[in-house]
């Protein structure tokens, strides 16, 4: 079977990152820095596709880290790929971020049992528990806490990832699956487009106007910087 094209916009965290899995290479740039993530990631995209030598609208599909994370960074990856999608007429994959990390921890450590913890700020973070098994499933879903209150359910090898640690290590310092944590990994559109594989062949791929973030917390409106993104990804499409 031939694989997919795959193109992924990552925009959760301060690392912004996309990546285009064209047959067996996956190609990615990043860039660091919250606040340059709308300007920075088309022309990433456009220096992908030309390193790949492929139109956008020969990709199968557009993976997005759909979240939970920064709420200008999910809506900027979802209003970009959107655009793309929309002008390109391909279907988009919105994907969890949290499993992203997932799968960056088991390809460092071949875990089979995944914490990832990523920081949402104002004292809190997102979390969620993993088991793989020919695929990634929910131990315990996406949620958001403090980050005392993160609680895995009992999973030998359990393996903890993620920049909550870091963020706030005092409050993990006592909870045992910590002491060994990867707490320099964050979601990254490198293994967007590989979980996109699957989940474009599961049917899991949407139009662009259904593709949506997944909100831990609530706020309205775009802010000027997300509505650049989003027309300059539709003008480019």
């Amino acid at each position: 079977m031939d694989m997919p094209n795959i193109l992924a916009i990552e925009t959760s965290s301060e690392l912004a990152s996309c990546a285009l899995l064209a047959g067996d290479d996956v190609l990615v740039r990043s860039s660091s820095g919250v606040r340059t993530h709308s300007q920075s990631i088309l022309p990433m995209v456009q220096e992908l596709l030309r390193e790949a030598g492929i139109a956008l609208a020969q990709c199968d599909a557009i993976a997005f880290g759909a979240g939970p994370g920064s709420f200008t960074g999910v809506r900027t990856a979802c209003g970009v790929a959107q655009g793309m999608a929309y002008g390109a007429s391909l279907p988009v994959l919105p994907l969890v971020t949290l499993e992203a990390m997932a799968e960056a921890c088991r390809a460092r450590t071949n875990a089979t049992e995944v914490l990832a913890v990523l920081d949402a700020r104002m004292g809190e973070v997102y979390w969620a528990q993993y088991r793989y098994d020919n695929g990634w499933c929910e131990v315990a879903p996406p949620a958001l806490c403090a980050p005392g209150d993160v609680a895995p359910l009992p999973a030998e090898g359990l393996q903890a990832c993620g920049n909550g640690f870091s963020a706030y290590p005092e409050a993990f310092a006592a909870q045992p699956f910590a002491a060994a944590a990867l707490a320099d990994i964050v979601p990254h559109a490198r293994e967007l487009a590989l979980l996109g594989i699957k989940a474009l062949a599961a049917g899991q791929g949407v139009p662009a106007a259904q593709a949506q973030p997944l909100y831990l917390r609530n706020k309205v409106a775009y802010t000027s910087a997300e509505r650049q993104a989003i027309n300059a990804a539709k003008a480019e499409a």
